[in-house]
Order: C-alpha cells, then sequence, then structure tokens
C-alpha cells in the first residue's frame, strides 16, 4: 500500500511540474512602436491575429516617438476609427502597452491624455532591450 501511495504521489507531483511548465511555455513577445499612425494600424491587426493563432502569448507593446500617438486621447487610425476600442479590447485580452516617459517629456505630452490602459516606463528603448535580454521576449516590429 505504501509504494502505491508512493506512485500515485509522484504522479501527481509529476503533473503538477508538468502543467506548471506548459503554462510558462507562454512565447513572449515585444511589439516595438516608434513610426505613428500607420504603424499602430499594422500592429493592432498582427496583435488581433497573433491572439487568434496563440491566445496564450503574453504580448508586450512598447511605444515611443510617433509610437506613442495612437495611445493619445481621442487618436485615430487612417479611416477616422478611434483606436480606444481596440487598445480596450486587447488590454482585456492581456495585451500590455508601455509609453516612453522621455517621449512624453521631449514632446510636452501630459500623461494624463494617454489611454488609460497605458503604463508609463522611464525609456522605451531600454524598456525593448530589457524585455528581450533579461525577460527572453521575441521582438516584433510591424
Amino acid at each position: 500500500m505504501k509504494s502505491f501511495i508512493a506512485f500515485i504521489q509522484a504522479c501527481l507531483l509529476g503533473w503538477m511540474v508538468s502543467s506548471s511548465a506548459l503554462a510558462s511555455d507562454a512565447i513572449k513577445v515585444v511589439y516595438h512602436m516608434s513610426e505613428g499612425i500607420p504603424q499602430a494600424s499594422r500592429a493592432i491587426n498582427n496583435i488581433r491575429n497573433h491572439l487568434a493563432a496563440d491566445p496564450s502569448a503574453k504580448i508586450v507593446v512598447v511605444t515611443h516617438g510617433l509610437g506613442i500617438d495612437f495611445l493619445l486621447d481621442g487618436a485615430t487610425n487612417q479611416m477616422e476609427q478611434p483606436f480606444a476600442g481596440a487598445i480596450g479590447e486587447l488590454a482585456g485580452r492581456g495585451v500590455e502597452f508601455r509609453v516612453c516617459n522621455n517621449t512624453l517629456v521631449s514632446r510636452k505630452i501630459d500623461a494624463a491624455k494617454l489611454a488609460m490602459e497605458a503604463k508609463i516606463v522611464p525609456s522605451g528603448v531600454a524598456e525593448v532591450a530589457k524585455l528581450q535580454a533579461k525577460e527572453g521576449f521575441v521582438y516584433l516590429r510591424p
């Protein structure tokens, strides 16, 4: 009976380890945005397609320079459709949006004008580098 209990415990432990390994196997991707509204439109479509193919992907969008523009209040795409709905939808699916503080300062943009889903980071390029080098994110530039 002891060996049977030990066998069951070993099976349960193996299942728990493999389950946690599967959860941590999600592909981590950083989408780098610095070019403005046309790039943002491409990125939104790319990210939707990405999540349709791999719903477990961990996606972080890092913006700086003109790349932050789609995250500003009232921003619209080339067809005058607001980005706010798409940003909220993607954030609800776990996508994170990070904005470069250096850009906000140099362009004199009040942080209150950012979409509520956006998080400010000290430097966009440093954030991209950190995610790649220290956190194992794959780099994509739409």
